[in-house]
């Protein structure tokens, strides 16, 4: 049996390069803690819609585009997003089951971890941070989920990507 042809790469690139721009845009300090990690979100949706087409080198690259905007560690946004698509590509089945508020507890646990990486991977860098408030855009985004999933899959389903 012949696999029907991938369509719609262009809808996935274009929601990726969104959420990077949204990831840039500036924002009042005291609100910059709480910036939801769009990035990590279009990928947790994408991987668990289409996860024989986004996965791990997906979301390196992906990862390494947004260490060169931010001007961070070389790789450490690309080893987080590749640790969270292999996880979210090993749930991804689960996952779909779940109803909307328990994947959004699921996110809030995908984003925390993607920011443990990151502050870990900043702290050896030389970075310091004395608080848990870094963990504070896994709440927000798990908070943002709702909405993304129910944006990402009409949109998914109108355009007929798969």
């Amino acid at each position: 049996m012949v696999a029907p042809p991938a369509r719609g790469s262009w809808v996935i690139l274009l929601s990726f390069m969104l959420a990077l721009m949204l990831t840039e845009i500036p924002m009042p300090e005291p609100m910059e803690w709480g910036r939801p990690q769009w990035t990590v979100l279009v990928l947790i949706y994408w991987v668990a819609a289409l996860p024989h087409r986004v996965g791990p080198w997906y979301a390196w690259i992906v990862g390494l585009l947004l260490d060169i905007l931010q001007g961070s560690l070389l790789g450490i946004h690309a080893l987080s997003l590749a640790l969270v698509a292999v996880l979210m590509k090993s749930l991804h089945q689960r996952f779909r089951m779940y109803p909307v508020w328990q994947q959004a507890l699921l996110v809030l646990v995908l984003v925390g971890l993607y920011q443990l990486l990151l502050n870990w991977g900043q702290a050896l860098g030389g970075a310091k941070s004395d608080s848990l408030l870094f963990l504070l855009p896994s709440l927000v985004s798990a908070f943002f989920w709702p909405w993304i999933f129910v944006l990402l899959r009409s949109i998914r389903r109108a355009l007929k990507v798969s």
